[in-house]
């Protein structure tokens, strides 16, 4: 097929047409949704942004009820604390009560009790421990309490002179505590029948200038005392050395 000049010319203007109509479509379609992508990326940051904010806001929240619930735990163990310090406070001044009522009880009658047994055990320099031989001289001595009524047993803790002030009167009240303890372990004896005192080297029975005298010295005494008047106490009831 023969085209002539003019219609060349004719097709070529109607291409250049359809290009140009073409770019210009394309430049509208661009310039319409370009507003449209950036809106949509600044919703995009600004819901990415809500979000960071919600998650700290949450977090803070969190953290904010975890120290009231912290303190609050606290306050609870504290308050449960104070109740137990008053409990005890006033069971011990109940105790207390207690105590210097049955003291003074038996302070006001003890000029009716009178001594119907001792018996003393030695111990080792610097020593509070119970020798077979001491708790053998105990065990004899406590086989009368079977038939005794209406006792005490004052027990009295002594040291030589060796040594501070100090130091021998807790030294004599552990030896009248090693003494009560096997009486009141070995042989059921309440402990409201004991009345012990650590003496020291105030009261010594022996010249501490030997070391006989010194051994005397480092004694404990148990007296039996009772105010039955007419109670009979077994033959060969004291005891001593």
């Amino acid at each position: 097929m023969i085209f002539n000049r003019m219609q060349v010319w004719g097709v070529a203007a109607s291409l250049a047409v359809l290009g140009a109509s073409g770019c210009a479509t394309k430049n509208y379609v661009k310039t319409q949704t370009a507003p449209l992508v950036q809106h949509t990326d600044e919703l995009e940051t600004k819901a990415a942004a809500n979000n960071q904010q919600i998650k700290a806001v949450d977090e803070r929240a969190q953290e904010g009820i975890s120290k009231a619930q912290s303190a609050a735990d606290a306050a609870n163990q504290n308050a449960q604390g104070a109740n137990k310090a008053a409990g005890d406070a006033q069971v011990a001044a109940v105790d207390a009560v207690h105590r210097a009522d049955s003291l003074d009880s038996v302070v006001k009658g003890l000029d009716s009790y009178k001594s119907v047994a001792n018996v003393t055990v030695t111990f080792g320099f610097d020593k509070a421990v119970l020798t077979k031989d001491d708790k053998d001289q105990l065990d004899t001595f406590a086989g009368q309490l079977g038939a005794a009524k209406s006792y005490i047993l004052e027990v009295t803790g002594g040291t030589d002179s060796i040594g501070s002030a100090e130091y021998n009167y807790e030294l004599s009240q552990r030896r009248a505590d090693a003494v009560v303890q096997y009486l009141a372990a070995k042989f059921g004896i309440a402990a409201h029948r004991f009345y012990l005192i650590g003496i020291g080297k105030d009261k010594q029975v022996a010249p501490d200038n030997t070391a006989e005298g010194r051994k005397q010295n480092r004694r404990v005494e148990v007296q039996l005392l009772t105010n039955m008047t007419d109670q009979a106490m077994p033959a060969g009831g004291s005891s001593g050395m």
